[in-house]
This record gives C-alpha cells, structure tokens and sequence, in this order.
C-alpha cells in the first residue's frame, strides 16, 4: 500500500472514531460530564500544583545557563553510565520530583536548545519517564491499597526498574550515531555534535577544575540566552500556563474516553484476549478490565486495580506495571510536546513496555522477598517529610505539594551533584591533566 493510500486510509479512521465518540457523548451526556470533572479535579487537586513551580523554575534555569553547568558538572556521572549528556541529570531529578510528562518537557527544552542529540534525547525519555514518590506513597498505597509499606514496594520497583532501562537504553541508536559522526566528518565537522561539544571538558578548558568550567558553561549560555530577566519569567509564565492546560485537556478527555468505553461495552470485548491470557498464566480475571483501563489512564485503572477481588500480589504487581507504563493519556502528552523536535516515540513506546514488565516482575520478586516492611522503615528514616505526607489522611494544600516536590528536587539533585563531583576528582587522581606536574609536565 502505497504512502498517500495509508494517509487515506487513516484519515478515514480517525474521522469515523470521532464520530462515533461525538455520538457516544450525545447518548451518554450526563456520564461524560461528570468522568470530565472528575479528571479536571485531579488536574487542579494534584497536577497543577505539583507541576506549576517546577515547569516556570526549569524554563528560569535553562535561561539563566544553571542547566548547562550542572551538566557539565554532571556530566562524569551521566555519560558513562546511560551515554547522555550531564544536563540529563537535570531532567532525571526533575521527572523524580514532579512525576509526568516533566522530564518530556525538560527534554524537549534540551533538544531544542541543541543541548542533546536526536539519540541521547530518545535514551533521555526511557528512563526518566517516572511518577513522583507522593503518588505512589500518598495516591496508591495508602489511598487505595491502604498500606505505606506497599507503596514503598512499589517506589523500589519502579526506580530499580527505571534504571535497567536506562542502562539498556543506552545502546539505543548506536549505529545512527556513529554514520552522523562520519556524515559530520564527511561534511567538515561543521554542525558537530552539539550536546558534547558543549558540555565536553575540552569546551571549557580541560585544566580547569570542574566546578570553574560549569561556572564558565552558565556564563555562555547565559550570553546565548540573553533576555532580560523580566521577559524571561514572562515567557516561562506563559509557556508553563499554557503546557499545563494543554495537559488538563488530555486528562479530561482520557477520564471521558475510558467512562464511554465501559458504557458502550468497547472495554469488555477488548478484554478478551487480554483475559486469555491472564487465565493462561495464571492471574485472576478480574484484574483485566483495571489493566485495560490502566492502559488508557493510569490513576484510573491502579484505583480499579486496588478495588477488584484478587491475591494481593497480584493487584501490586498489575499496579506497578500500570504506573510503569503510564498510560495512553501521558504517552499523548509527551507526544504532544515532542511535536516541535525531532524525537521519536517509537523508543518512548518501547521503552515504557520494557519498564512496566520489569516493574511488574520486580515487584512480584520484591513482594516474596518480603522488602516492602523494611523499605517503608528505611525511607521513614531517610525522608520523614515524604512519610509524613504519604500516610496523611487530608489531601495536602497547594503550596504543601509544591514545597514537598521542590525539596525532594533539591536533595535528589544535591547527591547526584555530590557522586559526580566524586567521580570526577577520582578521575583527575588517576588520570592528572598535562601540566598539572605529574608526569609530562611543562615545568
């Protein structure tokens, strides 16, 4: 079939998809309206205020050049170990933070501002893609499984396996990036490889300590930038307000589309094969329609998840590999903020399969292992604050979720800053720089 006749094909598709949903709202009017405030209320209890700082404080840092030497800061830590540039540490600890699409949108800022490659920023999206630790603690263990130890099950499970992926990821595109470097070289080195360029210790000096070229890094980029700060949170005002509701219209419109599913009967009869399956291996059938739902949107099927009558394993299990995956909902935000780049989402969409079947796995391995007790113990220890706010029975305030995010942010970033600093200076010990009067030195 030739390009122009798929076109047609979909083009016809998608119109006759509308149109049966534009109906379905016109039998279902009353349903679609309140599964529509539903998904506003989780927008404006949870996702705006969690968001919000963190969305105009990333467009600030990336304009005033703090993203860029962090990234050179972190840049030891980063690249050897998922081959991305150290700015991807900003994203990581970002996503960690404020939870979906966060690092979508932090990565689009990088690969628009040639700040990543095409390849480093598709390895970038696998593994950050991660929900916030309020979430899972708060949201699904206590709200809805009515237990903090599983949702610290849940959180190991899910970052153990956000990092696999991460390290698998990191021989995506391997042979692309080699033929761009032989085409760069074949046409001059002209372009170049911007994300290393930069952030590369050859770009700022190699003989200067690290810390001396991140600062040198903020100040160029700082110059690139060059708008005053008035216009600059002027523009991160707008730009943030604007992604946000742009997100709201996706999670009304999904919470809407799973409601007319299950009214119209669509869910069931694609559970079919889903409840073959699930029979084959041996989990409960009544677990298919939350996984179907989870699919589409990820609140709505872990809360039917925890609400079905089945084995408690595998309610966590089929749990974890739902906020893994994320949901259609956050995969067609991402896309959407991934329109103005060149990123693909084909290894976004692998990669969120690959993270929720290890979740999954993990969380099985995890649970028999009897970890969920003693991790629940350990991040009591570590993260009173969190603890506090996953096991509180009111919904925290505004600015009670925005200050819980920015903390966890800061500290995260804080220990990431702190191992890279220690891996660089192990570095220069065993690998002095010319001049430094080890051996070859000029003196």
């Amino acid at each position: 079939m030739s390009v122009a006749r798929k076109r047609q094909v979909s083009t016809v598709l998608l119109a006759a998809v509308a149109i049966i949903f534009t109906l379905a709202l016109c039998i279902y009017p009353k349903q679609g309206f309140e599964a529509g405030m539903s998904g506003l209320k989780v927008f404006w209890d949870v996702v705006f205020p969690s968001l919000l700082p963190f969305f105009i404080l990333s467009e600030l840092l990336l304009g005033l050049g703090v993203v860029r030497g962090f990234g050179v800061l972190l840049e030891p830590l980063m690249r050897p170990l998922f081959s991305v540039p150290g700015v991807g540490a900003f994203a990581l600890s970002m996503g960690l933070a404020a939870g979906y699409p966060m690092d979508a949108v932090i990565t689009a800022r990088f690969r628009e501002t040639k700040q990543c490659s095409r390849i480093e920023g598709e390895r970038l999206l696998a593994f950050t893609n991660t929900a916030d630790p309020l979430f899972m603690f708060g949201a699904v263990a206590v709200g809805m499984l009515k237990s903090p130890a599983l949702g610290a099950l849940i959180a190991v499970a899910h970052y153990v396996s956000a990092f696999l992926v991460g390290i698998t990821f990191k021989l995506w595109g391997r042979k692309e990036e080699r033929q761009e470097r032989l085409r760069q070289l074949q046409d001059g080195g002209a372009e170049g490889n911007v994300s290393n360029d930069r952030l590369s210790p050859e770009s700022h000096g190699s003989r200067h300590h690290i810390v001396v070229r991140a600062y040198q890094a903020m100040i160029d980029a700082r110059e690139e930038d060059g708008r005053p700060f008035g216009k600059l949170l002027g523009n991160a005002v707008t730009e943030s307000i604007a992604t946000l509701f742009m997100i709201c219209g996706f999670i009304v419109f999904f919470a809407v589309l799973i409601q007319i599913l299950q009214l119209s009967g669509i869910l069931a009869i694609a559970g079919i094969p889903v409840a073959f399956i699930y029979h084959f291996i041996g989990v409960k059938t009544s677990l298919v329609h939350p996984t179907l739902a989870g699919l589409l949107e990820l609140d709505i099927g872990s809360a039917q998840a925890a609400a079905v009558s089945a084995p408690l394993l595998q309610k966590v299990a089929v749990i974890s590999g739902i906020i893994a995956w994320s949901g259609l909902a956050v995969h067609a935000q991402v896309a959407s903020v991934l329109t103005q780049t060149d990123i693909r989402m084909r290894p976004y969409f692998l990669a969120r399969l690959l993270h929720a079947v290890l979740a999954a796995v993990l969380t099985v391995v995890l649970f028999k292992l009897g970890m969920g007790a003693p991790a629940w113990s350990m991040i009591r220890d570590v993260a009173p604050t969190l603890a506090a706010f996953a096991v509180s029975p009111t919904m925290p305030s505004f600015f009670a979720i925005a200050e819980h995010g920015l903390d966890l942010w800061l500290s995260f970033l804080a220990a990431l800053v702190v191992l890279s600093l220690l891996i660089s200076s192990m570095r220069q010990r065993r690998n002095p720089p010319y001049g430094s009067g080890g051996f070859g030195s000029s003196r």
